[in-house]
């Protein structure tokens, strides 16, 4: 806590400071034709002026405080935050405006929280609808997570988030393949990550520095619902899941982590239980900033057979739910109708289970436009 922020003890309350008697209220006044104290004759003091009866406070006055443009302290609700986020009277930490976010947005909403353990909020999301050029709706929920690691983790996921979801809605509704836009929405969001790193003096502004920079860093994840279509891109280990509004078939995860774990069961090295006990599961090989070793945009395209929900999100949610069938457990039955609840309810299960993590999702409804057979979704194309 930052000095002068924080409570105190209470060691005592202070004297009153000595304070002079004013002229005329004191016991020994001196009048015209009298002398004072030490003078050596003592008189009756003269009469004291008739003081008024005290008036009772008026019960509807309100108390002097804080102007009503300051904001005041949610702890005692009289004193007003400094610009550090302090209160000047009590010293508790006010919260922060990322904390804790919400939006819904249409079909779509999203709901994201600093979780128990985090002294902040270094996710970052974007929801929104545009249109296609042929009138029908095409929806897009972007998740960063920012690399706790790295510098300004916060800064990262916010830019990463924005700047993909910009370019979504600049290309979609223009006809851009959704599929392409959303590897050049990953591009961009990268772009937005790397100008937040610091060169240091006397670096070639053309040169993309790696190894001698901590430079701020993030995961993103997307998806788009367009045209019958569901789009999804990633880079990290944040997460797209699949759940169909009647369960009658599978749920399904749709992305493949960029993470050691997901290296060694991919190897045949470990099986995907023993590699996420291990505690190198979470290292991430892949990620958004200045000193990642490579740009690799992941992904794919499936055409759902049946009507569900698509569930965006970061590993502070899928570490209480990581199996597909966890979760299909943890959203509610009505998510299609109540995305935000949804999203609230994702929210609450992972801090119900320790909340060790930012925790961050997205919900998206996906409506089939026409009957079909088979799986609950087929790939597409994937790259």
């Amino acid at each position: 806590m930052p000095p002068g922020h924080g409570s105190a003890g209470f060691p005592g309350v202070p004297p009153m400071p000595y304070a002079p008697p004013v002229p005329g209220s004191a016991p020994y006044a001196v009048t015209p034709g009298q002398d004072g104290p030490g003078s050596g004759d003592f008189g009756p003091p003269p009469p004291q002026p008739e003081q008024p009866e005290p008036v009772a406070a008026d019960p509807r006055a309100v108390p002097a405080g804080p102007p009503a443009s300051a904001k005041l302290c949610v702890a005692c609700r009289a004193g007003r935050v400094d610009p550090d986020g302090y209160c000047e009277n009590c010293g508790h930490a006010q919260p922060r405006e990322r904390d804790h976010m919400e939006r819904e947005l249409g079909p779509v909403a999203a709901v994201s929280d600093r979780g128990l353990r985090h002294h902040r909020n270094e996710d970052a999301f974007a929801v929104s609808v545009t249109a296609l050029p042929d009138g029908s709706p095409a929806v897009v929920a972007i998740v960063c997570d920012g690399v706790s690691s790295a510098t300004r983790p916060d800064e990262a996921s916010q830019a990463a988030a924005r700047a993909a979801n910009e370019l979504l809605l600049e290309t979609l509704p223009r006809g851009a393949d959704p599929q392409q836009a959303m590897r050049e929405a990953i591009v961009a969001a990268a772009a937005a990550v790397d100008a937040l790193a610091e060169r240091p003096p006397g670096a070639d502004p053309e040169e993309r520095p790696h190894h001698h920079l901590n430079a701020p860093a993030c995961t993103i994840v997307g998806a788009v619902s367009a045209g019958g279509l569901l789009i999804v891109g990633w880079v990290g280990d944040s997460r797209v899941y699949w759940v169909p509004d009647d369960r009658s078939g599978p749920a399904a995860r749709l992305t493949e982590d960029d993470s050691w774990a997901a290296q060694m069961v991919a190897a045949g090295l470990m099986s995907e239980q023993e590699a996420y006990a291990d505690d190198r599961a979470h290292a991430i090989t892949g990620w958004l900033g200045a000193d990642a070793y490579e740009l690799d945009p992941h992904t794919a395209a499936f055409t759902p057979d049946r009507d569900g929900v698509v569930v965006v999100c970061t590993d502070g949610l899928w570490n209480y739910a990581e199996g597909a069938a966890d979760m299909a457990r943890a959203i509610p039955a009505d998510a299609a109708e109540r995305p935000l609840h949804s999203a609230q309810v994702l929210v609450g299960h992972a801090l119900d289970g320790g909340g060790h993590d930012n925790v961050t999702v997205a919900v998206l409804p996906f409506a089939v436009t026409r009957q079909g057979a088979g799986s609950a979704y087929d790939a597409h194309h994937r790259t």
